[in-house]
């Protein structure tokens, strides 16, 4: 195992290295294995499996760096990796989280040279965007975020007196709310951003210090010398990968990603392989979370007429009945390897824990979420007796749901358990004082323990699912999303507001890999036109939505007749439109025209394009700026595409682009390459320094400051092309009806940047393409798939359950003032109906629709609402356990 917390978390032997294994003798990790894990007598197995379809998700290989000897990442132990200096930032790692520089050696002398770095490089591009020293031209779309992001994590452990310095060549932060978080580490942070590569790093004599030359913006020669440098290293395919891409006969981009297509894009060579991840191209979490969803929804399409035939439902373990039982609380406190232990002692707090009062039990765990600490929970819960449990560990917001499910298997109700965080709310914050961790985590715990010990069995309501589906926005996302759950076998109604299918697709020329977008889209509207499982409503709208997961009613409007429509599941994919630049005389010439109008052009075969002498493009118009301070992401990529399409029509013509920072990330950057070949100009522009357009005597002017030559230079353009951003539709009244949030931008809210980007925090309510976000078509398709994979996860369920942390009313003090009515966000609060046998007028609450906020609970003036779980007498226990630590 490579460190604490890999995955997956098991250790193997290596059968080359072992000594026993090799000549008989050793055998000391079987001696001292306190799990008696330890097999000699292990064998390789084979095993034939009958399966319906294949995922490949066998992820990249981080580029090793050693082969550069400009670098000497090999010879100097101050020239890090990026993978390495996340190991160092984490509290598990090397050095618990402290930044330090390494010595030479373990020599005395050696060990003096330790410190804590004043300044760090951050190197961007090694092992990507390089044809000279290695063979991958791609971009590894992820470099330019994580060493962003490990600057200023960097400069929260070392302090803000460390100067951290990023070189690059184009800064890359084209995913959603990327370009904040740049301008935040640039404007807040003080993180420095030089635009260039370095060549070659130096050690500076009797030291570690490393010194680079470089030229900056200006062309002007600088050395500089830093304590600590790091190596933003790419991703690459692994020999692995693309052994296994030939035995199963698959083809290959010539970057050895796996070769997919835009209008299928996680669709293999092969029927029936699917792939996903970043074996399919470089691309961040969030975008690997999609595909992972994308490649089920495709594999499961051509398996759901064997849906649940091979199913094994899990045994029920019957519920203890403990209402009315002495409290019996059993503690676990969680080492998380040396993420917790490395700071907190860890055994002080479970022995503190036994003596506290209803404790039965108490005990710690290396990994409290392991498989085996799980059983052995199990196993306790049943011959202790306990009634009610603590787990003392990290953050509930991921492992709680695994704790309970424990606790479901032992047969005590989920609601019978309490989390203590000491991870993100103790070791991580006092790492630097242990003393004060442990007796934290002490108060922690003992809050816990008088919270669980006040706790009460909840119930939890079951609903019938209507398994149809309602997809709202009828673009390409939507279209790709209605498909989809007809596939997976449910019917759906597609919603479009105007009178034709496609959206913004319906302008598109081809793909950048040169598809005909056209040709592609009428395939797909005339599938879903064809399916008998899709009903499309053209030229409607939504007038109300009531309901919850599960058991929505929507009322469409369409020509002024109304229509309810009653469905499980929705799928909001309604799109976004371009922007309608107001600068670059927009508006004032027809030869000056958006990125799309280019395209119509193109599909049109306007003989104006074959007359051209210069075509100039200006991006990021609209985009990057304070009313728009996003990246379009699709925009540097769209211009590139139809730059070469320009030359490829008329190979005499001057063609420039006029940029800030080229985009084009994973293998997009391959076109870069081509247009650069092809004799496209590019001059970077600054956006205090904007070009500048003119109309004088009928000609258009184009003027910018050439960053090579540092002088300006004027352009006479036949033709201008603006990149104009992509912007939503802020659409409001969609958001109020669906409970779902937008962000300041005016772009859909997701549950989870990386962990949920096709899901709302509104269950049942799902998410894709350009409501989310800007993307290109293959990531639009892909979030499509994903959005219906997650809605088939709730259809393919004849019933489910709510939560049972809800609020609930006491009628008999229920003043019925409706305070509560009025502010919850959710409607979950109601009047009892006049006719009602009882309290007659006063507040109920229904729990499907109830999230457990606690808005109603707080602003109720009469008492009469409690949150369940989370009582009066809960809280003000865990605030007066909390008040002892005084």
């Amino acid at each position: 195992m490579e460190y604490a917390q890999a995955v997956p978390l098991k250790y193997a032997i290596d059968p080359d290295e072992c000594i026993y294994l090799q000549k008989g003798k050793c055998g000391n990790c079987k001696d001292v294995c306190p799990a008696d894990a330890i097999d000699y007598e292990q064998k390789e197995i084979k095993k034939t499996l009958n399966v319906g379809s294949i995922i490949l998700s066998s992820g990249f290989t981080p580029f090793d760096p050693s082969k550069f000897d400009n670098y000497q990442y090999a010879m100097y132990p101050n020239v890090v990796t990026s993978m390495e200096f996340e190991r160092i930032l984490s509290a598990s790692g090397p050095t618990h989280g402290h930044v330090l520089t390494r010595p030479k050696s373990s020599k005395k002398k050696d060990a003096e040279n330790v410190k804590a770095p004043k300044k760090i490089a951050w190197l961007q591009c090694v092992g990507s965007r390089d044809m000279n020293r290695c063979d991958n031209a791609h971009c590894s779309s992820v470099c330019c975020m994580y060493a962003i992001k490990e600057a200023v994590i960097a400069k929260e452990h070392v302090g803000d007196d460390l100067d951290c310095t990023i070189f690059f060549m184009d800064m890359r932060t084209h995913g959603k709310d990327f370009e904040r978080y740049y301008d935040a580490a640039r404007e807040k942070h003080g993180i420095r951003f030089e635009r260039s590569r370095i060549h070659t790093i130096t050690e500076v004599p009797g030291t570690n210090d490393l010194s680079v030359r470089y030229a900056n913006e200006k062309g002007e020669l600088r050395n500089e010398v830093f304590d600590m440098i790091v190596l933003s290293i790419g991703l690459e395919s692994s020999k692995q990968n693309i052994a296994l891409a030939n035995k199963l006969g698959l083809d290959l981009t010539p970057q050895n990603f796996c070769k997919t297509s835009t209008f299928e894009p996680v669709a293999t060579s092969r029927e029936g392989i699917f792939v996903c991840g970043a074996f399919q191209g470089p691309k961040d979490i969030p975008q690997s979370v999609v595909d992972a969803s994308a490649a089920a929804d495709a594999a499961g399409a051509i398996l759901a007429q064997a849906r649940n035939t091979l199913t094994r439902s899990p045994e029920v373990v019957p519920e203890t009945n403990v209402i009315g039982e002495r409290p019996r609380i059993g503690v676990f406190v969680c080492r998380c390897g040396s993420n917790i232990a490395g700071i907190v002692d860890v055994v002080a707090v479970a022995e503190y824990a036994s003596k506290l009062p209803y404790v039965e039990f108490s005990t710690d765990n290396l990994y409290a979420c392991s498989q085996d600490t799980q059983d052995n929970m199990v196993q306790l819960i049943k011959e202790k007796n306990l009634n009610r449990i603590v787990v003392a560990a990290c953050t509930p917001k991921t492992h709680e749901p695994l704790f309970q499910e424990t606790l479901l298997n032992s047969g005590l109700n989920k609601y019978l358990f309490e989390m203590a965080n000491i991870r993100n709310h103790d070791s991580w914050v006092h790492k630097n004082n242990p003393e004060l961790a442990t007796n934290k985590a002490k108060d922690l715990v003992r809050s816990a323990v008088s919270k669980v010990a006040l706790a009460a069995p909840l119930a939890e309501a079951e609903l019938e699912v209507n398994q149809t589906a309602m997809v709202i926005g009828g673009g390409i996302s939507g279209i790709t999303t209605a498909k989809s759950l007809a596939m997976q076998g449910f019917h759906t109604h597609l919603i479009e507001r105007s009178g034709q299918l496609g959206g913004q697709a319906l302008n598109l020329y081809h793909t950048a890999s040169n598809e005909d977008v056209q040709e592609k889209l009428s395939a797909m509207i005339q599938d879903i036109e064809q399916n008998k499982k899709i009903t499309i409503h053209l030229n409607t709208e939504l007038s109300s939505v009531e309901g919850f997961v599960g058991n929505f009613k929507t009322t469409l409007s369409s020509k002024r007749k109304k229509k309810v429509l009653e469905h499980g599941v929705a799928v909001i994919a309604t799109g976004a439109v371009p922007f309608q630049p107001n600068e670059y005389c927009f508006g004032q010439d027809s030869r000056i025209i958006t990125s799309l109008d280019l395209d119509k052009k193109f599909m049109d075969n306007d003989p104006i394009l074959q007359d051209l002498v210069n075509a100039v493009f200006i991006q990021c118009v609209g985009s990057r700026e304070p009313d728009h301070p996003y990246c379009s992401r699709v925009c540097c990529t769209h211009s590139v595409h139809n730059a070469l399409e320009l030359k490829k029509r008329n190979p005499k013509m001057n063609v420039y682009i006029l940029y800030r920072d080229i985009r084009t990330y994973g293998e997009r950057e391959i076109l870069y390459k081509e247009a650069r070949a092809a004799g496209v100009i590019f001059i970077r522009y600054s956006v205090n320094q904007k070009p500048g357009v003119v109309l004088s005597d009928g000609k258009i002017l184009v003027t910018a400051t050439d960053h090579v030559l540092d002088r300006p230079v004027e352009i006479e353009a036949d033709l201008l092309t603006l990149a104009s951003s992509i912007i939503p539709y802020k659409d409001e009244k969609l958001a109020k009806f669906f409970k779902v949030p937008m962000n300041d931008d005016g772009f859909f809210v997701e549950r989870h940047a990386k962990l949920g980007p096709s899901e709302f925090a509104t269950a049942g309510v799902f998410l894709c393409g350009l409501a989310h976000y800007p993307k290109p078509i293959d990531e639009s398709i892909a979030q499509g798939q994903a959005a219906a994979s997650r809605s088939v996860t709730l259809l393919s369920q004849k019933t489910i359950h709510t939560s049972g942390t809800v609020a609930k009313v006491n009628p008999a003090i229920c003043s019925s003032c409706g305070v509560c009515l009025s502010i919850c966000p959710y409607s979950a609060p109601s009047f009892l109906d006049a006719k009602a046998r009882m309290f007659r007028g006063k507040a109920q609450i229904n729990p499907v629709l109830c999230k457990g906020c606690g808005l109603c609970v707080a602003s109720c003036r009469s008492g009469a609402l409690h949150l369940q779980g989370f009582d009066n007498d809960q809280i003000f226990s865990q605030i007066f356990a909390l008040s002892e630590a005084g």
